[in-house]
């Protein structure tokens, strides 16, 4: 179910006609644009609408007039502050990094081309996809079929390429293995249900009981409901357990891998790390992953939309001007899916150009 929350707040305003009808120009620095940063780490209220320049692009990037983003839990933890000690400093800051949009700008001989519509998962430490344009890499982007919705596309780069890369190139998923998701009703956690059933895995899903009916409808095999049954406690045995929520810890997880299993984790701490290295040697291995951009990762999520075996489960939509509370929704927990934002002025752009 989508929940929209509409907003009275002014639009963001933005005058770049050139930046959409002529990628040639010449000081795409020089012009500004609306977007949502903050100033200074701290709770969802830091968040604001200001003016900024629009990003320079580079050579081999794109820049994508941002039509749709989501909010994912590495956002709001690097607007607390609960990885300055990894990425100090560059304030202000744009958060976000998934982007839904329009190429505006690519290099002559791209395989891009103005106009194309396209998925991105922002390849900037910092962030950047709440404004109305961005750039990245041509390696981060890839386009997006007509059947699939800015709001679809917005939910799925940074959460599906996490769960593709932490079941098939860490976790090494193989058809027939037996999985366990932990934490399957959120993001990540759906979309990685999802790719293990495409893989031919028998899937078991961990979350709240009110998730329940969710989680089965993903294709998991088995639901546990966290609150009554505990899986660590379980007689079950499985090659990999993807502990998405974070709150299983290696040691007690490997008493149910099977032998040659693999645990993977998406909470990065010191203590992480050193399971990284600690593990790697062991015949039940421990990693801690964090996503790269990938379009190769990208297009593969694509196809599995395509095809059926994707879906996108949308929590609640808010607009830019919104972003305080999107973050503060992620923070409480959603019900089950993804939280995107909407950027209205985007909208409006095409929509006056289409009359």
């Amino acid at each position: 179910m989508v929940e929209t929350h509409n907003s009275p707040e002014k639009p963001l305003n933005m005058n770049l006609d050139t930046l959409e009808t002529n990628h040639t120009y010449a000081q795409p620095s020089e012009l500004t644009m609306r977007a949502v940063q903050y100033d200074q780490y701290g709770d969802a209220d830091v968040l604001h609408v200001g003016d900024r320049a629009v990003p320079h692009r580079l050579t081999s990037q794109l820049m994508i007039q941002v039509f749709a983003s989501s909010v994912n839990p590495v956002d709001y933890r690097l607007r607390r502050g609960d990885m300055k000690g990894l990425i100090p400093f560059g304030f202000p800051r744009v958060p976000g990094y998934d982007v839904a949009g329009i190429v505006v700008d690519t290099d002559s001989g791209s395989s891009f081309m103005v106009g194309d519509r396209v998925m991105a998962f922002l390849d900037h430490t910092r962030g950047g996809a709440l404004a109305d344009y961005a750039v990245c890499a041509v390696s981060a982007a890839a386009k997006i079929p007509d059947s699939m919705s800015m709001q679809e596309a917005a939910a799925i780069p940074l959460a599906g390429t996490t769960a593709l890369q932490s079941l098939r190139d860490h976790g090494k998923i193989k058809s027939g293995q037996s999985v366990l998701v932990n934490g399957a009703s959120g993001g990540v956690g759906m979309f990685a249900v999802q790719i293990a059933k495409s893989y031919g895995c028998h899937v078991d899903a961990v979350a709240s009981g009110r998730n329940r009916e969710f989680c089965l409808s993903l294709g998991a095999d088995h639901f546990y409901d966290y609150e009554k049954e505990d899986f660590l406690k379980s007689d079950e045995r499985w090659d990999l357990i993807f502990d998405v929520a974070g709150k299983a810890h290696y040691l007690e997880a490997c008493k149910v891998l099977k032998e040659g299993g693999h645990f993977v984790s998406t909470e990065p701490s010191v203590k992480g790390l050193l399971m990284n290295i600690l593990t790697w040697p062991l015949s039940k291995s421990g990693q801690i992953m964090l996503a790269t951009p990938s379009a190769d990762d990208l297009r593969e999520l694509i196809r599995l939309h395509e095809i059926g075996k994707l879906q996108v489960t949308i929590d609640s939509t808010f607009s830019f001007e919104q972003a305080a509370e999107a973050h503060r929704r992620i923070e409480a927990g959603v019900d089950h899916g993804k939280v995107v934002l909407m950027n209205a002025h985007s909208e409006d752009k095409i929509s006056s150009k289409n009359p």
